[in-house]
């Protein structure tokens, strides 16, 4: 797909993920950390956008420098945290908006409803979303029992995501171990945690693009192919980013086959979330599907992996979108306001 007009394009990513400069492709077995801006930055030349790559995670006088020096029309917003706060990234979003310049992505107030788990299901359960029953675990108190909790629960970061902190450790079945990850999530990843109803289940995933109407991808599935039998299937950090443990344990990202019914379901889960949590650009929907029938959303996730072969971009494929297709709606979804969205697009 050709670009409609030729657009400066500022990509704004980590120092660490700056692509390096003369590669042209990498092993897609092994791929690198800068995998996605790589992906991104290709496509969007591809495309026929003018092009510059800024790293600037740890001081915002680099990022406004590099605004000031290249004048784009639009930003591409790939930074999720600053000053190795992730919590950060609501405040990046913030100051391009002061800035008035269009950028890809979620908006602050989104980012920030998104990223707390116990205040997002609240407000899910609050418009009739299933979610699953949690209890908090705030740093710096005592220790108290999960009242009204069944046993097994999941023990999470409130805030952090990319499955921080999430291992088969996680799923506890009785008040000790549960006291335990509590512990380990306070001192190690200082945050406070969220204890939540485990529900076993097939893992989906509902890809949502912005606009007028938000527009629901294909639902996609995190499937293990070979995890031992009564083993829990959880989304562990070490599923998501090991290739040794992806191989061993046959994990895989593919279409879920659902029936129309509840693929339906799952397109109406997916956009009463994005509205209720007030997202916009890009997100992607995670949720579970008991044997029983139950679908509660886990958790919803502004500005999602972006790289080719990952569900989000794989679903959009599903959808009809290619890849610098996919790029291109998200340079046409930029905020602020639609006005810079329509402009983008012609």
């Amino acid at each position: 797909m050709s670009a409609r007009r030729s657009l400066a394009v500022l990509v704004l990513c980590h120092e660490a993920l700056v692509p390096p400069s003369g590669v042209r492709s990498y092993d897609r077995r092994k791929p690198p950390e800068w995998r996605t801006e790589f992906d991104v930055t290709r496509a969007l030349r591809a495309l026929g956008h003018r092009v510059t790559v800024a790293g600037a995670q740890h001081d915002v006088t680099e990022l406004l420098s590099a605004v000031r020096a290249h004048a784009p029309d639009v930003v591409f917003n790939l930074l999720v945290e600053f000053h190795s706060t992730p919590s950060y990234d609501q405040h990046v979003a913030s100051l391009l908006e002061l800035l008035q310049l269009p950028y890809t992505g979620c908006n602050p107030r989104g980012l920030t409803l998104a990223r707390d788990k116990a205040l997002s299901k609240q407000i899910l359960a609050a418009h009739d979303v299933d979610v699953p029953r949690f209890a908090v675990f705030e740093r710096g108190a005592r220790f108290r029992r999960a009242r009204g909790l069944a046993y097994p629960l999941i023990v999470k970061s409130r805030t952090e995501e990319a499955s921080l902190g999430l291992a088969r450790a996680s799923l506890v079945t009785n008040e000790r171990a549960l006291a335990r990850r509590v512990a380990f999530m306070h001192e190690a990843l200082d945050t406070d945690a969220i204890a939540e109803e485990y529900l076993d289940g097939r893992e989906l995933y509902s890809a949502v693009l912005g606009g007028a109407r938000p527009r629901v991808l294909p639902t996609w599935e995190l499937v293990f192919t070979k995890l031992p039998r009564h083993a829990a299937r959880i989304a562990t950090r070490a599923v998501k980013f090991s290739p040794a443990v992806q191989r061993r344990l046959g994990v895989t990202n593919r279409a879920a086959r659902l029936p129309a019914a509840l693929e339906r379901r799952v397109a109406h889960i997916a956009r009463t979330t994005w509205s209720a949590l007030g997202l916009s650009g890009y997100a992607r929907i995670d949720l579970r599907l008991t044997p029983a029938g139950r679908l509660a959303v886990l958790e919803a996730n502004p500005n999602p992996e972006l790289a080719r072969g990952e569900d989000f971009s794989d679903a959009a494929r599903a959808a009809g979108l290619a890849y610098p297709a996919l790029i291109q709606r998200l340079l046409a979804l930029a905020r602020p306001g639609t006005a810079a969205a329509t402009r983008l697009d012609r």
